[in-house]
């Protein structure tokens, strides 16, 4: 009776951990760059009541064992991916990446972030930053006398200044990927940083070695599918339900024991 206790309420926590991750997929549907999470569930180790393939007699053997499992953990929470709708925004300094590949930013510790949140602005420098303020690196500086800024696919910034006719390159866009992508440790504020498991960064121009465009006056929207998301939230409640009665069941079974044999 213990046991099923046990394994009912390792159901009910990893249920509750299941919709911590998907109330953050719908919280963050409407988040540019976001990737939905994905929990990953594994048993618990088991107890071989009776091993398989030990000897039953002499001259035979289990042909199955009797083991006892012990429950469900979270081992762990997966990103997917792949690639969000593209929404047209006109803005001078939104970009999206077609493709593989994350924006490259300067922290304040001088460390650098990734993300594929292309909503840029400029600060009172004229440096590209993000919402937070964080500089884009390579740095890249509009002069005060741009009357136009134009990213390329290829990530090349020029600008148009009074009195002259031609484009003046004013930065080059990198992109950088991983070999593991599904490594890299979520930090908040749109921002992702290179851990042991994602590899060191590959670092190019866009559109070369397989990695993306950039397409100007546009965002990357969240990948999150908030139907696909609702129906997850569905099956966990009905799941965490279904644990639930499990302990309510198993507290009943103890209950008529007491009663009848005390």
């Amino acid at each position: 009776m213990d046991l099923a206790l046990w394994a009912a309420k390792t159901g009910l926590d990893a249920q509750n951990t299941q919709m911590a991750v998907i109330a953050n997929n719908l919280a963050n549907s409407n988040t540019t760059g976001f990737k939905a999470d994905r929990a990953a569930f594994q048993d618990l180790m088991y107890q071989n009541v009776q091993q398989v393939g030990a000897q039953s007699t002499q001259n035979t053997q289990y042909s199955t064992g009797l083991s006892l499992g012990t429950g469900v953990k979270i081992a762990a929470t997966e990103k997917n991916y792949s690639q969000g709708s593209v929404l047209q925004t006109g803005g001078t300094l939104d970009m999206s990446v077609t493709g593989l590949g994350f924006f490259q930013i300067t922290l304040p510790d001088g460390t650098l972030a990734y993300t594929r949140d292309g909503s840029f602005s400029m600060d009172s420098q004229g440096n590209v930053v993000t919402a937070s303020g964080f500089p884009i690196s390579p740095a890249i500086t509009i002069p005060i006398s741009a009357q136009a800024v134009t990213v390329g696919n290829d990530g090349t910034v020029s600008v148009t200044t009074a009195g002259s006719a031609k484009p003046t390159t004013v930065g080059q866009i990198q992109l950088a990927n991983f070999i593991n992508v599904e490594g890299l440790q979520p930090t908040g504020n749109n921002l992702l940083v290179e851990s042991g498991s994602s590899g060191a960064p590959q670092v190019g121009t866009p559109g070369t070695n397989g990695l993306g465009s950039l397409q100007q006056g546009s965002l990357e929207t969240s990948n999150v599918n908030t139907v696909t998301e609702l129906v997850n939230m569905i099956t966990c409640q009905r799941a965490y339900e279904m644990n639930s009665k499990a302990i309510s069941t198993t507290d009943q079974m103890l209950q008529y024991l007491t009663t009848n044999l005390s």
